[in-house]
């Protein structure tokens, strides 16, 4: 059993954590002279459209070319997406994008088969990630983590105005909805 004094000594320590793990997951130079801000959803069909044809896109020809830097945001809509989410998060920074990647890529099967255990499918995506069964479940089980995402995406909800996913925040404005690449780089200039 915890005592109050070990408890209260432990929440700084848990607070750091959680805010370490909310440091940003982001593509392209800090310097960029624009930054895009990704809200998704990995059980959002739009986001996964978007991930696997309109994303890669953008990253050749404007985060790669130092144009704008890509910061990718968590917003979980369901209790599957806070896992994938919470599991995300767990991996190393460099892991992050390739895995997020392979959730949308694969979201038809994992998020959306009836015949298919979503958790036990998210975990054996991030095995093949390089995070363990304990690992996941520690993940699971963060609660700090879990809070941290939620503050966020409440937050992000309350100065945006956010109410679907993706929506993008280009240099500080909101635009929500799927778009094309000529769309996108239309916004960013």
């Amino acid at each position: 059993m915890l005592s109050r004094r070990l408890l209260l000594l432990t929440l700084p320590a848990l607070a750091a954590a959680a805010s370490d793990a909310l440091t940003p997951r982001s593509e392209g130079s800090a310097t960029a002279p624009v930054t895009v801000e990704e809200w998704m959803s990995f059980t959002c069909p739009h986001c996964a459209d978007f991930a696997l044809n309109t994303f890669p896109q953008i990253k050749a020809k404007l985060i790669d070319t130092g144009k704008i830097r890509w910061v990718f945001r968590e917003y979980p809509r369901d209790k599957t997406d806070l896992a994938a989410a919470l599991i995300a998060r767990s991996l190393p920074p460099s892991r992050y994008e390739p895995f997020i990647m392979a959730l949308f890529a694969d979201q038809r099967h994992w998020a959306y088969d009836p015949s298919v255990d979503p958790m036990d499918a998210l975990t054996q995506m991030a095995g093949l990630a390089g995070l363990s069964r304990d690992a996941v479940n520690q993940a699971l089980n963060d609660d700090a983590l879990k809070n941290a995402l939620l503050q966020a995406q409440t937050e992000a909800e309350q100065k945006y105005n956010i109410d679907s996913t993706p929506t993008f925040i280009i240099n500080g404005k909101p635009h929500a909805g799927e778009m094309t690449y000529d769309q996108f780089a239309a916004l960013v200039g």
